[in-house]
C-alpha cells in the first residue's frame, strides 16, 4: 500500500488532474513490454537517454525513436514513430512541448492502441484530451523513472 501513497504523491505533483489513477499506473507499468521512446538521446547525461536506460535494465523492451542516430541502447534507432515495426505497447515521450501534439497524434494512429506517456515537463493539453476522448489511456507531466522506482520499492 506504500507504493500507491507514493505514486499517489508523484501524481500530485503532476500538472494534469486528469491523469490516470496510482492503481492504473501499476497497471500500466505491470503490463507494458514493448515502449518506443520518441526523443531517446545520444548524450549519457540527459534524462532522455538515462530514463530509457533504466527501462532497459529494468526488462522492458525499449524502441529508439530518433532520426540523428543510426543506433542507440546497442539496437536500431527509428526515423519515427510511424516507421517502428512490430508490437509498440507504450509511447514514451521525451520531445519538447511544442513537438508533442503531433508524437501523440501518431501513437493514437498505431493499430496496437498503445499507452502514451509524456514525460515530467511536456505538455500537450489539446492533444492529450483528444486522445483521452478517443479512449487511449494518456499520461501527462510525469516523470516514468520516480513512478517505477515507487512501484519497485
Amino acid at each position: 500500500m506504500n507504493r500507491i501513497v507514493e505514486i499517489q504523491r508523484l501524481l500530485e505533483k503532476s500538472s494534469d488532474e486528469s491523469n490516470p489513477t496510482a492503481e492504473a499506473l501499476v497497471e500500466i507499468l505491470r503490463d507494458v513490454q514493448h515502449i518506443a521512446v520518441v526523443g531517446l538521446s545520444r548524450y549519457l547525461e540527459k534524462p532522455a537517454r538515462r530514463v530509457p536506460s533504466y527501462l532497459a535494465a529494468k526488462g522492458f523492451d525499449v524502441i529508439p525513436v530518433n532520426p540523428r542516430a543510426d543506433r542507440l541502447l546497442g539496437r536500431k534507432s527509428w526515423h519515427s514513430l510511424e516507421d517502428v515495426p512490430g508490437p509498440v505497447d507504450m509511447v514514451l515521450i521525451f520531445r519538447p512541448s511544442p513537438e508533442a501534439s503531433e508524437i501523440v497524434e501518431q501513437a493514437m494512429a498505431r493499430p496496437e492502441h498503445p499507452v502514451i506517456w509524456l514525460q515530467s515537463g511536456i505538455h500537450a493539453p489539446e492533444a492529450v484530451a483528444a486522445g483521452r476522448a478517443a479512449g487511449h489511456t494518456v499520461v501527462q507531466d510525469l516523470c516514468i523513472f520516480r513512478v517505477h522506482r515507487a512501484l519497485i520499492g
